[in-house]
């Protein structure tokens, strides 16, 4: 039961077809099928989400409606508690986690303009449907932190679960790789710096003007999450901006254009839409510096003059990437990659990049391969050594080879013991009913209908 509860409660993402859910919903007579505390939930939930689960490819069963609701049921439990216990979220937090969903959805799909279509709405307006939904999903997914966020597990502990695990209860690990990977940025020269600052200033002349500031945006901004929305970012809390862009866009107090100005991401003029408390709303062009041809082919011709290096037993990778790498979050490590999944530097294959996929999957342990072009999360070209330091085959589970798999394993079943407990206890003590035609689904606590 846990890992589904959690599946559910840790970030139910909006599912891509609202367009089919509409129409769902047309044809649904709603009624309220089940109702916890002071909280209902209505048939058209369950359906659209059964709709959805078909949208992304999910095959149905008999008992997937009971499953839905039994879902909406634990999280309405939650959201009882998080309300009794003054747990909130932030507009900011709510903002972040729909940009979020956004960026994944559009990743998907190909662009913004697409997902704009395929909803025939606006990304605000999109946003705008979606936020009470986030919303409540934050604050049951805190209110679950709260219950289970401080479990901690002990190697005995570990040792004594799998211990106990019959052979045909242990898993299958699939083949993992460790990568490490060195890295060069191409050099922006300080003609390309000024050559986009002169830019930035005569577009920030010409609002100054009176042209409008969103037409400019939409026209130049470098920022595709932004730009076709004339620029807006939504309202964000000074933590969530860089610092940078934060003194600045929390600096102004009409609608006036700041100066350019730097950040990590490149060059930017901004234009505050409205300040609420503690979270600004504003606009924003981003303008960046390009690479010279020759910058790139200097950049590529330093990576391999250090493969070379490292192959000929002059210098040894990890010592390469501690002493160049310009990758400030794998250099002390010795450019070792860490899975953001697992916090472990064991990756399967099909979790890797696509450019990494395609260097890695028929590289030799020990091999070199690169120099590779990427990107970064701002969208930078960089170019990059990457280094196969190990793989695994197939195989089943042990403690030696796979100890952080046995201990996650380890957490969920103690997770779910307490989660369970839990829910238990406010079952009991909070009015639950359930509509008459969901009364014999097979639940997993047959309690929900033993009132």
């Amino acid at each position: 039961m846990l890992k589904k509860i959690l599946s559910i409660l840790t970030g139910t993402i909006f599912l891509i077809s609202l367009t089919i859910t509409v129409n769902a919903q047309e044809r649904i007579v709603d009624r309220i099928v089940a109702v916890v505390g002071n909280s209902i939930i209505l048939q058209s939930e369950i359906e659209n989400e059964l709709v959805q689960m078909q949208a992304q490819g999910y095959s149905p069963t008999e008992n997937s409606r009971c499953e839905l609701l039994e879902n909406h049921l634990v999280q309405k439990l939650l959201l009882n508690q998080a309300i009794v216990d003054s747990i909130e979220v932030t507009d900011a937090e709510v903002e972040m986690e729909l940009n979020r969903r956004l960026q994944f959805f559009i990743s998907q799909i190909g662009s913004e303009e697409a997902l704009e279509n395929y909803y025939s709405k606006s990304i605000l307006e999109i946003k705008e449907d979606f936020r009470d939904i986030v919303r409540e999903q934050l604050i049951t997914s805190y209110m679950q932190d709260e219950i289970i966020g401080s479990v901690r597990v002990t190697p005995a502990e570990v040792r004594r679960f799998y211990n106990n695990l019959s052979e045909d209860e242990i898993p299958m690990i699939p083949s993992q790789v460790e990568l490490r990977k060195i890295v060069s940025y191409p050099e922006f020269s300080e003609a390309e710096n000024l050559r986009v600052r002169q830019r930035l200033n005569e577009i920030r002349q010409r609002i100054i003007d009176g042209e409008s500031f969103t037409t400019m945006a939409v026209l130049y901004s470098q920022d595709p999450g932004s730009a076709r929305r004339g620029g807006e970012l939504g309202y964000m809390s000074r933590s969530s901006l860089t610092p940078e862009f934060a003194k600045v866009a929390f600096s102004l107090r009409d609608e006036r254009v700041s100066p350019v100005f730097e950040s990590e991401f490149g060059f930017h003029i901004v234009q505050l839409i409205d300040r609420r408390g503690e979270e600004v709303n504003v606009r924003h062009i981003l303008m960046s510096p390009q690479a010279t041809d020759q910058a790139k082919a200097e950049a590529r011709s330093f990576l391999d003059s250090l493969a070379t290096a490292i192959r000929t037993d002059t210098i040894t990778f990890r010592m390469a990437a501690m002493i160049h790498t310009e990758d400030k979050d794998t250099r002390l490590n010795g450019g070792l990659i860490i899975n953001p999944n697992t916090g472990g530097s064991k990756f399967e294959l099909d979790q890797l990049s696509p450019v990494n996929y395609e260097a890695v999957r028929d590289m030799k342990v020990g091999e070199i391969r690169g120099p590779l072009e990427s990107r970064d999360s701002q969208n930078k070209t960089y170019y990059k050594l990457l280094y196969l330091n190990s793989q695994t085959p197939p195989h089943r589970a042990n403690l030696d080879e796979d100890y952080a798999a046995i201990r996650e394993m380890t957490m969920n079943m103690k997770m779910q013991e307490i989660l369970e407990e839990w829910i238990a206890e406010k079952r009991a003590r909070t009015y639950i009913r359930i509509d008459e035609a969901y009364r014999s689904c097979g639940f997993s606590a047959e309690e929900w209908v033993k009132r």
